[in-house]
């Protein structure tokens, strides 16, 4: 069975929720490289250790819409709770190539 890019960038989230790093290591390409307002083009590695085991400070997450802008491009956005308070809704670009996420670009958002 073949993984749109779609069904890749869901199971990512479903990984990083799970904080299953195990599966979600597959899913990055090598040179994969994540930027936010608070990470400028960091790696892979950077990323798994100081990105992806932050799911713990979130009381819910929810996926609003994932859509594929072309063959390669995915929007991802989402609303998640902070354990602390606060409710935020956040949009990832996410470059997903030969079945791999090559690529994210967050853009934060305000208070809900």
């Amino acid at each position: 069975m073949t993984s749109t890019p779609t069904d890749i960038v869901r199971a990512a989230f479903r990984h990083y929720l799970a904080q299953d790093r195990e599966a979600a290591l597959p899913l990055y390409a090598d040179d994969f490289t994540f930027t936010s307002p608070q990470d400028d083009h960091i790696g892979k590695a950077a990323f798994f250790e100081r990105c992806f085991p932050t799911a713990g400070r979130l009381k819910e997450q929810q996926l609003l819409q994932v859509t594929p802008a072309d063959g390669e491009l995915v929007f991802a956005y989402y609303e998640y709770e902070l354990t602390t308070g606060g409710r935020y809704r956040n949009v990832e670009a996410i470059s997903v190539r030969d079945g791999l996420i090559r690529e994210v670009q967050v853009f934060f958002g305000g208070t809900m």
